[in-house]
């Protein structure tokens, strides 16, 4: 099957919904050979949740029933592609095609694994949407690819998606993952990059698409992120194992992942298929084959690199990959076949000749015959071009091939005076080069096309045998495919960035079940990578203290700060290492953001309705275990009204066990904290000298009233002193009430906040990994600071 190219994606998605809003989806990755089943309730009205799934996949096409003969209840799907996806090519199949029972019988056919280990008869019961949605999609694909799925082949996952952190598709935005928001910095000429393209060292396009899909929906699964850094540290500690496998993997071609599944697929015999389009396909498989030898010879140095290896991944990747012989009978197989000095080359004319002369000599005569022509017609061509150096006095023409316009010629401008001669056409000037053709080379370009075709198409005649040998093992090619792409991320991505930063600005993130978030001089992955003097900021949330308020005035680096946390959470939760001195995490299952202040005008939504859009989003979907991030909630509304809501978001909150960091300018919101013991205020430190604000990005406990900071910035800005003064009267009066309410608070509450202080300290121990004694010591010191009233 023709490959789709390059880093884009290769998806092929089928939906369908029901009157439940349960929405079900296959996903089927014509790269990876994959097939990815999701089913779930949509629970946002504005469905979130598939629009979601549906930035993480990006997919070429879209397939979905037709609208007009489901209920009305069932056409949100739809409409949802409609409206949002309107660029993504939209197939509607009959309802019949969406058959649960035709599904689950290709589901067993096609899967790589056992029945059994994929539990179907399970599933089949509780997941038919998606199994629908499965027999369309691969009706679909074989039909319009041309192709037959070979038996056994696929990699099938149910809920695929719902096993990884889920990262909502606003916030994918908000974070700046994979695109950032604004290019240009102020202050420097450096472009802002995200976080994607700051990681993007990977070498392989398949490698490449594991780490955004790592990015967009990282790890839940302690024992398999413990395993990647356990590597990690592995290839940080072990030079000669790093630099061996970055060596190794430039050993195999980049499209190594494509070609691996290729064989997969089986292509359909099409009696009065055009000659084209036949060599065409004979030129995919030689090349497939090619490729897949390129990448057998380069097992034997992955093996002898990772034979000494230690960590649980890569010792694992060695007796899986390395020690399996079905490798070294595939290889013979092509070397019976195959002439063995046969190497993938990426330059055009040079893989068509490898391409033509990849079967050894003497197999087929029909064939020998065909590249006799083809060398004949080549040599001609150079012939050609030798003579009209000479006739035209051209000594610098160059004979350049592509592959849409054959050989062509290539002369330099300063060569040509006045006019080209008559005998060149189609001339193109190309920079400071023509680049034209003639009725010669046309011809015996055609000619060399011919035996080049004919060439193909007797040497997939020699291959047919061993291309149906090679499928029959097509499992274990797939499992090269996703290690090589593990393997490509971990060490050309991860430990390149590590190893390629100061010592121990990034260090090994630990895990807890249920114990706090803490993060001790963390930094901003991004912006720490523009601005050499990034200032780090540390963070703790635990049971006892779930909600963290963040004040300072505008410009003091509450955004950043935000963002900070989140990158440093997914950074660990792929794998990876974290800028940060020290780090636990407990391991979260959803990151919700609330960030930033826009009219959506797709939507014909003002800015609060945005905001409360996106804050009902959250409130609807929340989990015990969820990252919730509030950036400024409630400014674009009235300043009473925003308060509330701001407020009543912050108690509903308070109420679950998710980690919460809110930031705002409402001083009020401090007040929280007198009230509700599990509430920690923070604020971004700020000097005032000479009238003018001195951001420190500092960090700092409690609270912070800079007076008046927003009718400084007005002062600077011209508004006349006379509108300044008063406003500073007025909120002089506001802001003394505001304080003598927080004082009687404070004392009303003072009891309950000591021993809410006791227990949350309690808790801490609990998850400590002190000795006896210095436990029983810890407990002293409280109980003398609780006497003492000073906790």
């Amino acid at each position: 099957m023709e490959d789709d190219g390059g880093e884009k994606s290769s998806f092929i998605i089928g939906m369908i919904g029901n009157r439940a809003k349960e929405v079900g989806i296959a996903a089927f990755d014509l790269r990876s050979a994959s097939l990815h089943l999701s089913q779930y309730i949509e629970t946002s009205t504005s469905y979130q949740n598939t629009k979601t799934l549906l930035h993480f996949y990006d997919p070429l096409v879209i397939i979905v029933p037709p609208s007009k003969s489901v209920p009305d209840a069932m056409v949100g799907v739809s409409v949802l592609v409609d409206r949002y996806y309107s660029a993504t090519k939209k197939v509607i199949m009959g309802r019949g095609c969406f058959d649960d029972t035709k599904g689950a019988v290709l589901v067993k056919n096609l899967s790589a694994k056992e029945p059994s280990a994929l539990s179907l008869d399970t599933y089949y019961k509780q997941y038919y949407l998606c199994l629908a949605a499965a027999a369309a999609t691969i009706k679909w694909t074989e039909a319009e690819k041309g192709v037959i799925i070979t038996n056994h082949s696929l990699l099938v996952t149910f809920n695929g998606s719902f096993d990884h952190v889920n990262v909502d598709s606003t916030s994918v935005q908000n974070l700046e993952l994979i695109d950032t928001l604004h290019s240009n910095l102020l202050g420097t000429t450096n472009k802002k990059r995200s976080l994607f393209s700051i990681l993007k060292t990977t070498r392989t396009i398949g490698g490449t698409r594991l780490l955004r899909a790592n990015l967009l929906q990282p790890l839940k699964d302690i024992e398999t992120i413990t395993a990647r850094l356990d590597c990690l540290d592995e290839l940080m500690s072990n030079e000669h194992l790093f630099f061996g496998l970055v060596q190794v993997l430039r050993k195999f071609p980049k499209e190594t992942d494509r070609i691996l599944c290729h064989f997969c697929f089986k292509p359909k015999r099409v009696t009065n298929e055009a000659s084209f389009d036949c060599a065409k396909r004979s030129q995919i498989l030689i090349s497939s084959i090619i490729l897949l030898k390129t990448a057998l010879d380069a097992l034997p140095l992955l093996s002898k690199v990772l034979r000494e290896a230690k960590s649980f991944l890569l010792a694992n990747i060695y007796n899986c990959i390395c020690e399996n012989e079905k490798y070294a009978s595939i290889r013979k197989r092509i070397g019976e076949v195959i002439d063995e000095d046969i190497v993938h080359a990426r330059a055009p004319f040079v893989a068509r000749t490898q391409q033509c002369f990849a079967v050894k000599a003497g197999i087929d005569g029909l064939l020998d015959i065909a590249r006799s022509a083809f060398c004949d017609t080549s040599e001609a061509i150079h012939k050609l071009a030798n003579t009209y150096r000479e006739d035209f006095r051209l000594p610098n023409l160059k004979l350049p091939y592509n592959n849409r316009r054959g050989f062509y010629f290539s002369i330099p401008q300063k060569d040509v005076q006045g006019k080209l001669p008559s005998k060149f056409i189609q001339v193109v000037k190309h920079g400071n080069n023509l680049h034209c053709s003639s009725l010669e080379l046309a011809s015996l370009n055609m000619r060399n096309q011919s035996a080049a075709g004919e060439c193909y198409t007797r040497t997939e005649v020699c291959l047919q045998a061993l291309s149906d040998a090679i499928r029959k093992d097509v499992s274990v090619l797939s499992l090269l495919a996703e290690v090589l792409c593990l393997l490509d991320m971990v060490v050309n991505s991860f430990a390149n960035m590590v190893s390629t930063r100061p010592v121990d600005h990034y260090t090994r993130p630990k895990f807890t079940e249920n114990g706090p978030l803490a993060i001790d001089g963390g930094r901003h992955p991004i912006l720490e990578s523009i601005h050499n003097d990034f200032i780090p900021n540390s963070i703790f949330l635990s049971e006892g203290s779930n909600m963290v308020i963040v004040m300072g005035p505008n410009m003091s680096g509450k955004s950043t700060y935000l963002q900070q946390v989140c990158l440093i959470i997914i950074l660990a939760q792929i794998g990876c290492y974290v800028p940060a001195r020290f780090s636990t995490i407990r391991v979260v299952d959803r990151i919700f953001t609330r960030m930033g202040a826009v009219d959506n005008l797709e939507s014909n939504s003002s800015t609060f309705m945005t905001e409360m859009r996106e804050t009902a989003f959250i409130m609807e979907n929340v989990s015990q275990r969820s990252l919730i991030v509030m950036d400024e909630l409630g400014r674009a509304t009235s300043s009473s009204d925003g308060f509330a809501i701001a407020w009543s978001c912050c108690e509903q909150l308070l109420s679950l066990k998710a980690y919460t960091i809110f930031a705002t300018h409402m001083d009020n919101l401090s007040e929280l904290a007198t009230i509700y013991p599990n509430v920690k205020i923070l604020h971004f430190d700020v000097d005032i000298q000479n009238n003018r604000l001195d951001f420190k990005f500092q960090l700092k406990d409690g609270s912070q009233r800079v007076p008046h900071y927003g009718l400084l910035l007005a002062g600077v800005a011209g508004l006349p002193r006379s509108v300044t003064e008063t406003a500073t009267r007025i909120t002089s009066r506001i802001t003394e009430k505001e304080a003598r309410r927080m004082r009687v608070n404070e004392l009303q509450y003072y009891p309950i906040h000591m021993v809410y202080r006791v227990a949350q300290r309690l808790i801490c121990l609990k998850y400590s990994n002190h000795d006896e004694d210095a436990i029983r010591e810890a407990l002293q010191t409280l109980k003398e600071s609780y006497l003492a009233g000073f906790i």
